[in-house]
């Protein structure tokens, strides 16, 4: 089965997200944390690896879209407010009051 998203398209999703570098050592991932407002959404790791044809194919559900949305969130058609609305959506996030 091909690899989806690769650990290049995995960072760009986290820059794309605004996600905050939390290194782990002795470990072979970075965690990087998705912040909206102060409240913690979501993270996923992207593994330190020099390979980037690397499967990151946890990232998807991580960040709690289809493999083909988060693609496109990492290509550019998709904006991080494109993806807040979406959690908004999904109760994910809450709505602002």
């Amino acid at each position: 089965m091909p690899t989806i998203i690769t650990k290049e398209l995995a960072q760009k999703i986290a820059d794309k997200l605004q996600a905050v570098l939390h290194p782990k050592t002795n470990r072979p991932h970075d965690l990087f944390v998705v912040y909206h407002e102060g409240q913690l959404i979501t993270q996923f790791g992207i593994r330190r690896g020099s390979r980037k044809d690397e499967g990151h194919d946890h990232v998807p559900s991580a960040i709690r879209l289809s493999p083909n949305k988060a693609r496109l969130l990492g290509q550019c058609p998709m904006l991080r407010e494109d993806w807040v609305a979406e959690m908004i959506e999904k109760g994910v996030i809450l709505p602002r009051e």
